[in-house]
């Protein structure tokens, strides 16, 4: 069975009716330099059994450091990433403007090799961005759920 995560996908719509999608920038030494590629839907693995909803609500509020707004979210579909794992994503047009991230940690052994182990955010930033540049700055693999958003008849 592939590995489950459960993620949230806020999107909002400007004045200029520009199409918006809240996303994170992954934390770490690994993509400490990098932005292209390198932010992701708020997300985590869920155990089976689990209610996938509960789950991506919970691991949105322990990325953002807030919980995610009440907003009527819908099933926008489960997405087979490149490593196997299986993302299930629910949708919701809502306001969500926090006043900070603060993001819980992981724990790392870096310098690789050290033996010194630090702890570093799971998300250092995340904010709006239009969709149009959402698909240049997410995973390639979730690429795939901005398709569905817009095919959904949210843009």
């Amino acid at each position: 069975m592939p590995v489950r995560s459960a993620g949230i996908l806020l999107y909002r719509r400007r004045t200029d009716a520009v199409l918006e999608v809240w996303i994170a920038h992954m934390g770490g030494p690994f993509w400490a330099h990098k932005d292209e590629r390198a932010w992701s839907l708020p997300k985590g693995e869920y155990a089976v059994g689990e209610d996938p909803l509960a789950a991506a609500l919970r691991e949105f509020q322990e990325e953002m450091g807030t919980p995610a707004p009440a907003a009527g979210y819908t099933h926008l579909g489960d997405f087979r990433q490149p490593s196997g794992k299986v993302i299930t994503v629910f949708a919701a047009e809502a306001a969500f403007d926090p006043e900070a991230i603060r993001s819980n940690t992981f724990p790392l052994e870096w310098p690789k090799g050290s033996g010194r182990i630090q702890d570093f955010p799971e998300i250092d930033d995340a904010r709006w961005f239009p969709e149009q540049d959402a698909r240049l700055k997410l995973v390639k693999g979730q690429v795939p759920i901005l398709d569905a958003l817009v095919a959904d008849g949210r843009s």
